[in-house]
This record gives structure tokens, sequence and C-alpha cells, in this order.
């Protein structure tokens, strides 16, 4: 197939006639970006989804702790709360704590208070427990940041392979008038406006769901720092 058959016979009367009467190349990045696009909003959706839960359990979580008395019984409070990133934080330092002072908790617990050493590795177990969560909360993020990046690029690629055909094509008929012209070059820009109508939306929600992680990141380690300080409070450690 010589270069000039890239070029079309009869002008399109709609970007739909340009995508179906397009080159392979064409569909080959509409559909890669398809694909991509798609992706992306099933990402968009869960994470805006999973985070609103996570808001709602965060004011959950607060409200219980705020109520309770001590630890002992905020950590009764929690058990009855549907799992959050912030009650499993909360259960596995106070897990923890518990098996190094297993009667700390009892009103009348004997032998209080923990050593530096296993304070600081109390610490070890909520800074783990935290990236835990925030691993789960951020997972596929990674995913609209590349899509983010990469869709533009993927999008002018095509716009660049779809104008070399057109140029080719001119070159093998020794000239062309504006009307066979047009319809190549327009085909060739849909691939750039393509690319960008998938970037956008994934670049925005990449950074909106960015920032909601490192708010949820800023509680979390501000309630791991308020742990240890009702510890020291109750003369736990």
């Amino acid at each position: 197939m010589t270069p000039v058959l890239f070029l079309q016979m009869r002008s399109p009367t709609s970007v739909f006639e340009l995508v179906t009467s397009g080159t392979l190349p064409t569909h080959i990045v509409l559909g890669v970006l398809g694909v991509a696009s798609l992706s992306s909003l099933y990402l968009i959706m869960s994470r805006w989804r999973l985070f609103g839960r996570v808001r709602n359990q965060a004011n959950a979580f607060i409200d219980r702790i705020e109520r309770a008395p001590d630890l002992g019984e905020a950590y009764r409070a929690i058990l009855t709360l549907p799992g959050s990133p912030y009650g499993r934080v909360f259960e596995q330092g106070m897990n923890f704590f518990n098996e190094l002072r297993p009667h700390s908790t009892a009103p009348d617990g004997a032998d209080r208070g923990l050593s530096l050493t296993q304070l600081e590795a109390l610490r070890l177990i909520l800074d783990k427990a935290e990236g835990e969560e925030l691993d789960e909360l951020g997972s596929g993020l990674q995913w609209l940041a590349i899509t983010g990046s990469v869709s533009p690029l993927l999008g002018l690629m095509g716009t660049v392979i779809g104008i070399t055909n057109v140029f080719l094509g001119i070159t093998d008929a020794g000239g062309s008038s504006i009307m066979a012209v047009a319809p190549g070059v327009g085909e060739a820009l849909i691939t750039t406006v393509a690319g960008l109508a998938v970037a956008i939306p994934a670049v925005i929600a990449y950074n909106y769901f960015a920032a909601q992680l490192e708010m949820v990141r800023g509680e979390l380690e501000g309630f791991s720092v308020e742990f240890v300080g009702t510890l020291a409070r109750e003369g736990r450690v």
C-alpha cells in the first residue's frame, strides 16, 4: 500500500467519520487511549467511594475516642465499629501494648509502664500499621499518574504518524489540494484531542486523591502521637 492511499477520497462530515475512516495507527492509538480512559474512570469512582467512606469512619472513630474515659474503654468501643484505617491502627497499638503489659488495662492492674525500648517498639508498630493503611488507600493512584503523563504523549505520537502519512501521500501524488489534505490532518489531530481528554481527568483526580491521602496520613500520625501521649497521661509509660 502506497502512502497516497492514506489520503481521504471523500471529506468526512463528522468526528465519528474521521475516526471510523481513519488509518490503522489512529485506531490503535485511540484503542489504547480508550482502555486507559475506562481504567482511569473505574479507579476514580472506586477511590472516590473509598475516601468518602474513610471520612465517615474517621468521624465515627473520633466520636468514640472522645467519649471514652480511658484507653481501655476506648478500645472496647472501637471494637464495635466497622473496620477502618484508624480503628486498625488503634487496635494494633493496643494489642501490642497489652502483650507487653497484660494487666495494664485492668482496673487493678499492676506493673504499669513501658520501658524506653518498649515505647520505641510501640512507635514502630504504629508506624508500620500507618504505612500499611496508607499503602492500601493509595493503591491505584500511580496508574492515574501514569495515565495523566503518558496519554498526551501517546496522542501526540498518533498525530505525528498521521501528519507524516499525509505528507508522504502528498509527495507521492506530486501535489494536493486543501480538500484532500484537510481530512488527513483532521484525523491526525483526533489522537491529540483524545490524549488530552484522557489525561486531564486523570491528573485532576490524582492530585485530589493525593491530597486526601496526605490528610489521612496527617490524621494517623497525629493519632499515634496522641495515643502515646494518652498512655503517658494515664501513667502507662
